[in-house]
């Protein structure tokens, strides 16, 4: 589905609950009693330390103890995957850049060459895991893996001629560094399970490697002032070699920065400064910042002084505004601890969207009372006169974190990602099992007067998600926006949602059925792929100097379950629904994974970097 990762970035200064809960007295009671073999192991250890550094022994010995109790007390297992899921399993890191000769149609003479990239979870040792102790369970919930990038190089040889070359490799936070050394499991799933499991997640895995839980940047692929980075919820970003795929380091701006980005930030139209947000468990909240156009400088941080920690995906910008939304699916420390799940959609809780100038503080926030939904996905943000308008993928209830615990994970997606039934638009007309169809909406804020009106921009007939438009009109005014177009019965009888098309929507232009014009509804033109074949990972790729908004072409990886063969498909943006103008066949197997971009860059003098043995006036399509 829409988010990628979940921004749990818990300290240790966790708020103490108001009042102490039966759960929580069982979890010290449980640990307690769980610590007892081990108490004799702790008497020895003075007895050890004579005539040797203390510290060094005190610090190993910690260590091994603490090691020792994991695998005794904690079982991990795999989460299976059924057939018809076998295409979010893992894949094997290359160990070496592969040329692409497999090409049908032509890739256009006017195509940018640069890097198509796209980021998605591939979790280590085989998958994503479950494990049972005398806490309880925990599970890793289906957004969670370690990062992979996935990359397609586009170039042109002296002689004209397109060459194209697939590499992937993973994403090396920390983390994923010591699990790798490792050599097996080591971090406790800490986001969905029994609340004492997850309580015992945190401390052990704080105890023993100073983190919470795991890195995982599986989300996105960013570029800001010629660097590039991965990026997710829970960590700050990850600098990428994007020749290499080799990750270098964090991105902390030197520590003016000390909490995670959102998976989606934006460049401010005009400055090209960066505008970024953070959320955190616990004070404060959410925070959003201001990066220079180079780089190197936090121009402005601002505590929005949120009383929740709403789970916030993307951020919008406009000529001069920050746009963003308090919506109720929160992270909430003090009910997990009450034996409740850490992430939860408050169905009674209230939404808003916030506008607030570039540089303002929380005092400056214009705040908009808006319809309850969760809404992770923008396809931009603008303004119109006196209003903000606003433009994303919206839903009355959200997919993530999934079931409630004793519920059948299966089931519950299955009926999750069904067809909408419901024709009314009717809130009250929807079944429970309804509410996570997203489809494009509008918001529109009047900063003047202070109403906002709202419409869907779409019917019914398909949920949309994971939209994208020209990032050159990124805050500025734009006709066209595109979308993955969800599978709703391929996503219901798998249980994980499938993007069976893609869709390209125009903004200013009316939707029509025959000759009566759909009030309301945008026109809307759609890219099916074939039976059982599905997409990830869309993004646009401008045309050099097109003369309008659409000139250029969509470029997705989609994978044919019949045939067990992933692709990338070119298709031109001004003959959508018509036949791809390029089909790359991959020699290996793309898993599905989440946001992509296509990043233009000049590859001539980097191909030898790419394919070391190859000479790049030999490369041919």
């Amino acid at each position: 589905m829409a988010s990628s990762r979940l921004p749990v970035h818990v300290r240790c200064s966790v708020q103490k609950p108001n009042s102490i809960s039966p759960n929580f007295d069982h979890f010290k009671a449980t640990l307690s009693s769980a610590f007892k073999p081990f108490v004799r192991e702790i008497q020895q250890l003075s007895l050890r330390l004579d005539h040797v550094d203390v510290s060094k022994a005190v610090n190993n010995a910690s260590v091994k103890l603490l090691d020792a109790f994991f695998d005794s007390v904690f079982e991990f297992s795999d989460q299976p995957l059924l057939p018809s899921q076998s295409n979010f399993a893992p894949v094997d890191e290359l160990k070496q850049a592969v040329q692409v000769t497999n090409i049908q149609g032509e890739i256009p003479d006017d195509f940018l060459e640069g890097v198509y990239i796209r980021n998605g979870p591939n979790p280590l040792f085989g998958g994503l895991k479950s494990t049972k102790s005398i806490f309880g369970r925990s599970n890793h919930i289906w957004i969670e893996g370690e990062g992979m990038l996935h990359a397609l190089y586009f170039s042109r040889g002296h002689d004209g001629r397109w060459n194209v070359v697939y590499k992937n490799r993973h994403v090396e936070t920390e983390t994923f560094k010591l699990e790798k050394q490792r050599n097996k499991p080591s971090f406790l799933p800490a986001i969905e399970g029994d609340s004492p499991a997850i309580l015992s997640a945190y401390l052990l895995n704080m105890l023993r490697f100073g983190k919470v839980n795991k890195q995982l940047s599986n989300t996105a692929v960013i570029e800001h002032a010629g660097k590039f980075y991965s990026v997710a919820e829970n960590h700050e970003p990850q600098e990428i070699n994007i020749i290499t795929l080799e990750t270098l380091h964090n991105w902390v701006l030197d520590g003016a920065w000390d909490k995670p980005f959102s998976s989606h930030p934006k460049k401010a139209p005009g400055t090209g400064e960066l505008v970024i947000m953070g959320i955190n468990a616990t004070k404060p909240f959410v925070e959003v910042g201001v990066i220079s156009a180079d780089g190197k400088k936090l121009l402005h941080r601002a505590d929005l002084k949120l009383n929740r920690c709403s789970l916030c995906h993307e951020i919008g910008v406009t000529e001069r505004y920050n746009v963003f939304m308090d919506h109720p699916l929160c992270i909430d420390l003090n009910r997990l601890i009450r034996g409740g799940q850490l992430i939860e959609y408050e169905k009674e809780g209230d939404a808003r969207i916030g506008v607030m100038p570039r540089y303002g503080d929380a005092d400056s926030i214009q705040w908009f009372k808006v319809k309850p939904n969760c809404t992770f996905h923008l396809f931009n943000c603008f303004e119109d006169g006196d209003e903000v308008v606003m433009w994303g993928c919206r839903a009355l209830n959200s997919v993530i974190p999934g079931p409630d615990q004793g519920n059948n994970k299966l089931d519950w997606f299955s009926k999750k990602f069904g067809p909408l039934k419901s024709t009314d638009g009717n809130v009250d007309g929807l079944s429970e099992d309804q509410l996570v169809f997203p489809r494009p909406y509008e918001w529109r804020m009047n900063m003047r007067t202070g109403e906002v009106k709202e419409r869907n921009l779409t019917g019914i007939e398909h949920p949309m998600d994971f939209p994208m438009i020209n990032e050159t009109f990124v805050g500025l005014k734009n006709k066209y926006g595109y979308s993955q177009v969800r599978d709703c019965i391929a996503s219901s009888t798998s249980g994980m949602a499938k993007y069976g098309g893609l869709a390209k929507l125009y903004f200013e232009e009316h939707n029509t059925e025959g000759e009566k014009q759909v009030e309301g509804l945008v026109k809307v033109e759609y890219h099916m792929f074939e039976d059982n074949t599905f997409c990830t990972g869309a993004a646009f790729v401008p045309k050099e100097g097109g003369a309008d908004e659409d000139d250029g072409w969509l470029i997705t990886f989609v994978h044919n379950e019949y045939t067990n063969i992933s692709q990338a498909l070119i298709i031109e943006a001004k003959n959508f629904s018509g036949e791809p103008v390029a089909e790359i066949t991959l020699p290996f197997r793309v898993p599905y994974g989440f946001h992509g971009a296509f990043m233009p860059m000049s590859l001539q003098n980097e191909i030898t970097t790419i394919i070391p043995s190859l000479n790049p006036q030999t490369l041919r399509s």
